[in-house]
């Protein structure tokens, strides 16, 4: 095969889901983000597209400081979206459903994000007060900008062809 017809294969885009109690401080949730994306690779950091949370997080002084920290788009996620990704987390959580109404959020959030064909590539991880999972997107995330404004994440992968 010459060089013009070899296949470019790209790398999924990576889905960082978070989850915190309300007045985290943003330094912790940056802190655990950065080892969590650590621990998915050496070129996590350029794969990340999107941090996604729980809906009643929308507004967290924490959430939208990772996602400014990063340069990515922050999306939210009812807790009935989140439930309906239980059956893909690591570790469901009985507790996280009396408080949220979800089993899950960060799995959950990164797993939804992600697309039915996403997977989780680092199971959570917690701080004192913060949650973190990754999932790997194979097709194009949307999400809403750290500003507020409609973005989109545009990723090629080689599942799902251009975006």
């Amino acid at each position: 095969m010459n060089d013009a017809a070899q296949e470019v294969v790209e790398k999924p885009a990576l889905v960082l889901g978070l989850g915190c109690e309300r007045g985290t401080p943003p330094s912790e949730v940056i802190v655990l983000a950065e080892e969590v994306l650590d621990a998915a690779g050496l070129d996590a950091s350029q794969r990340l597209c999107l941090i996604a949370s729980l809906d009643t997080r929308s507004d967290e002084p924490a959430m939208i400081a990772a996602a400014r920290h990063f340069a990515v788009p922050f999306r939210t996620f009812a807790a009935a979206r989140l439930e309906a990704e239980t059956s893909r987390l690591s570790r469901p959580s009985d507790v996280v459903f009396r408080h949220t109404g979800c089993h899950g959020v960060a799995e959950g959030a990164a797993l939804a994000a992600a697309g039915a064909d996403g997977r989780l590539v680092v199971t959570k991880r917690k701080s004192a007060h913060a949650t973190a999972a990754i999932a790997e997107s194979f097709q194009i995330v949307a999400g809403v900008s750290s500003q507020g404004d409609s973005a989109r994440s545009e990723a090629e992968s080689s599942l799902g062809g251009a975006a």
